[in-house]
């Protein structure tokens, strides 16, 4: 028999940003789901942002249904292009897609209390978002530099939040539930080849196929990291003959963004601790890696599992 709700531990979720890694935040809800805790809260930051504002909005199952289905293909397709200098896509045709699939709600008609943090590129400060559109709220906290263009809000231009906080806990603090929990997607580096992957015999099956397609829709399945890196090669150094790495501009800027999280992460858990603290590999899955969703959502649940356990018993 099911725990009644009034049993339940309420929790105050905070969900932290890592771009695909983010997709782990499905893992870790639905572990919350099956072990007893009640989520009365959530505060998200860019990908933490998104996969909040989708659970809080009850529509959690389809997002999950729709990530899990994306792959390198969907994502060239989702991109619009922006050839601006304040970044490369401008969002219009993901989030259109988003709202497709969860609705246009505000955050004060949710069921539960929701935060999405951004930053003030001008004042260099958080900024709390807890009314209005949902995705309005969502879009300005995904704003990640160099990549999606800064989200004019009420007339202030908006970027990332994990620019200045990847782990948002100080909105949870007025919450009235038994525990603040912190999903950290800047833990320290295990391999992810060395993490047990769960998968069925039907998943095996279904990757055999699409390894099968034909050579056209291959052609077709261009990988992103190819687009930008096609985008980027103009900007590279020429005429070396040492055979060295030539890195893209989108890759020295997507693992300095990550380090500089990573260290403000550490920072931000030292001086806010949490009561429980999930700490997801910083080398789980690269940060534009979207088609690695079913994947990353099992590593959540395993690692809800581990630390949850071990936190519990301790």
């Amino acid at each position: 028999m099911a725990e009644s709700k009034e049993n339940k531990k309420t929790v105050s979720l905070v969900l932290g940003s890592g771009g695909a890694r983010g997709w782990a935040h499905i893992g870790v809800i639905r572990w919350l789901e099956e072990n007893n805790y009640e989520i009365r809260s959530v505060t998200g930051c860019s990908i933490g942002a998104l996969v909040g504002g989708v659970y809080a909005a009850g529509k959690l199952d389809e997002f999950e249904e729709w990530v899990c289905s994306i792959r390198k293909v969907d994502i060239v397709t989702l991109l619009d292009l922006s050839w601006e200098r304040s970044g490369l896509v401008k969002g219009d045709k993901i989030i259109k897609s988003l709202v497709d699939l969860v609705g246009n709600q505000m955050i004060e008609d949710l069921p539960i209390t929701y935060t999405a943090v951004a930053s003030d590129i001008v004042r260099q400060r958080e900024i709390w978002l807890q009314s209005g559109r949902l995705f309005d709220a969502i879009r300005a906290s995904i704003s990640l530099p160099l990549f999606f263009t800064p989200f004019n809000y009420h007339g202030v231009d908006l970027i990332d939040g994990g620019v200045l906080n990847p782990v948002p806990i100080a909105p949870a603090f007025s919450d009235k539930t038994d525990m603040i929990l912190a999903v950290s997607l800047s833990g320290e580096p295990e391999g992810m080849n060395k993490i047990e992957k769960i998968e069925s015999h039907s998943d095996d099956e279904k990757l055999e196929a699409e390894s099968q397609k034909t050579s056209e829709v291959t052609e077709v399945a261009t990988t992103f990291y190819e687009k930008l890196s096609g985008f980027f090669s103009k900007f590279r150094e020429h005429g070396d003959s040492e055979p060295v790495r030539h890195w893209s501009v989108y890759e020295i800027a997507d693992l300095a963004f990550d380090s500089m999280q990573s260290t403000i992460a550490r920072q931000k858990l030292a001086a806010y601790p949490p009561d429980k603290v999930i700490e997801i590999a910083n080398d789980a899955c690269g940060s534009l890696e979207f088609d690695r969703a079913t994947e990353m959502i099992e590593l959540g649940y395993q690692f809800a599992e581990k630390t949850m356990k071990k936190q519990e018993s301790s």
